[in-house]
């Protein structure tokens, strides 16, 4: 009898079905026919992640702020302008650059010559500064019922959006993760397990081979003034296994009991886990180690459900518990572990493989604000989710090459930020950011989601409208009579395009 005395284990099997009725998938695994019609290129597997409906709302709200913050001086972004920023974030990714500076990305010698060419500094920093994903104004109301408020409407419409691209396989990985932050937030959460530490849990459910984010959950803690939440694990399982029929779900112990196993078989759906030595569902017996020799197992049984503890190391056990099997098998290895440990050990890394994946090439940015730090994560798993999609679809693509996933990523950015490249005004100042934006111009530009104003496919410099005001390519100018000579062909210009070029050579 289990220690509660509500479960009767027998050790020996009750019975054996060939072939389990709640492990038949009825979805075929892999891209959803519609992310097969319409993923063309890569720029367009990313903006499957990332439609016009969660864009239009990231724009509307950052033109809001903008008008807000510097009135008639804001001039109105575009979608174009939205992709340029995320393309920037995306290539800082690529370039492991999320502990460097932002002045040290754009300098003319320890910098790339792809972010002058795409957008200045200041411009940069503006728009880090004014982007928002909800109206600051109505936030304090909605903020007394949601913790989430300052970014709701975006994470909500980007979560619905993961399984309608994908059907993940037999095996589902469950299991939290940590984005890690510092600053002031309402549910920060400390984990001392994770490297971060410090930071924003999600619960996370991912398919165990390609390790695409099928679902996702925000932990905003307890509600103010309410008791924390019991059964907390299983509730965060049922949750994210919602929709999946004829699946395995595999878990560690926070999450694993009977109950939920129970549960989850009800749906259609088995588990393996780990499961913690207090829980008073476990019999007595197995949670003894004395005398038990290395590498041995000991299992017990319900009508549909097993428990094995098996001794790693002298005085060491570890116990597991299984609805998928039925059965006491062991594997011939040398450490003679049993079959339900060695399928536990397979499939358990979907979660902990995106946490390090996303790792490599992310693009978060040092900031103070909670919604971005949750927005830098959309974009990180939404480009990775983007490749499992274009290698699912293009399985042959670039298949000779290393790191096809930074060849993706460092394509994917290019293609954000050209068509802001092309419609650029004023010629950068380093001949670098030069060159890449010549050889943009001499590329056709995307047509953008949105319409925009017709521009000049020939970036012109503007004229200044007064020597004695501010100059949109340079600046103000104390000396307004100085000349200087043009970086390339030496023809007398005025000194307020100091180091740049005449119209003639721009074009």
């Amino acid at each position: 009898m289990s220690k509660n005395g509500r479960i009767e284990w027998c050790s020996s099997p009750i019975s054996e079905p060939t072939r389990l009725s709640a492990n038949i998938i009825r979805m075929v695994p892999g891209p959803t026919r519609m992310a097969v019609t319409h993923v063309h290129d890569i720029k367009s597997s990313f903006e499957l992640l990332m439609p016009d409906s969660i864009q239009n709302i990231i724009l509307d709200m950052t033109n809001l702020e903008g008008r807000r913050v510097f009135g008639k001086e804001w001039k109105e972004l575009d979608i174009t302008h939205v992709h340029a920023y995320f393309g920037i974030l995306l290539l800082a990714g690529v370039y492991r650059s999320r502990g460097e500076s932002t002045e040290s990305l754009w300098d003319a010698e320890t910098g790339r010559a792809i972010f002058r060419a795409t957008m200045s500094l200041e411009t940069f920093h503006i728009l880090s500064r004014i982007v928002r994903f909800d109206d600051r104004e109505t936030r304090p109301a909605r903020r007394r019922r949601d913790k989430l408020a300052a970014i709701r409407t975006v994470w909500d419409k980007w979560v619905q959006r993961l399984p309608s691209l994908y059907n993940p396989g037999l095996n589902v990985t469950v299991d939290e993760r940590l984005v890690g932050f510092r600053g002031r937030c309402p549910f920060r959460q400390y984990i001392p397990s994770k490297p971060a530490r410090y930071g924003i849990k999600i619960w996370t459910a991912c398919d165990a081979v390609s390790s695409y984010a099928w679902n996702m959950q925000m932990y905003t803690g307890k509600p103010e003034g309410g008791v924390p939440e019991k059964n907390q694990g299983a509730r965060a399982v049922l949750d994210m296994v919602q929709g999946l029929s004829g699946h395995n779900v595999t878990c560690d112990h926070l999450f694993t009991s009977h109950s939920l196993g129970q549960e989850l078989l009800r749906r259609k759906v088995t588990m393996i886990g780990t499961v913690r030595k207090n829980k008073t569902e476990l019999p007595p017996h197995l949670l003894t180690v004395k005398k038990r020799p290395v590498h041995s197992s000991d299992f017990v049984f319900t009508d549909n459900t097993a428990l094995v503890s098996y001794i790693p190391k002298k005085g060491r056990n570890v116990i597991l518990m299984s609805t998928l099997h039925r059965d006491a098998k062991i594997s011939g290895r040398e450490d003679r572990k049993p079959d339900i440990i060695l399928d536990y050990n397979a499939t358990k890394g979907g979660v902990e493989n995106l946490d390090k994946l996303l790792s490599c090439y992310s693009c978060q940015r040092r900031t103070l604000r909670w919604p971005l730090v949750i927005f830098y994560n959309i974009l990180d798993v939404s480009a990775y989710n983007a490749f499992a999609l274009w290698m699912a679809i293009n399985p042959e693509w670039n298949q000779k090459k290393l790191q096809r996933r930074r060849i993706f990523l460092e394509e994917l950015g290019k293609a954000l930020v050209t068509p802001h490249m092309q419609r650029r005004q004023h010629m950068p100042r380093n001949p670098a950011s030069v060159a890449i934006l010549r050889k943009m111009v001499a590329t056709p530009a995307a047509t953008p989601a949105r319409p925009t104003q017709p521009q000049s496919a020939v970036p012109e410099i503007a004229p200044c409208a007064s020597k004695r005001k501010r100059c949109e390519v340079c600046g103000p100018s104390k000396d307004s009579k100085t000349q200087t000579t043009c970086s390339n062909c030496n023809k007398y210009i005025c000194a307020i395009h100091t180091k740049k070029f005449c119209t003639s050579c721009v074009s």
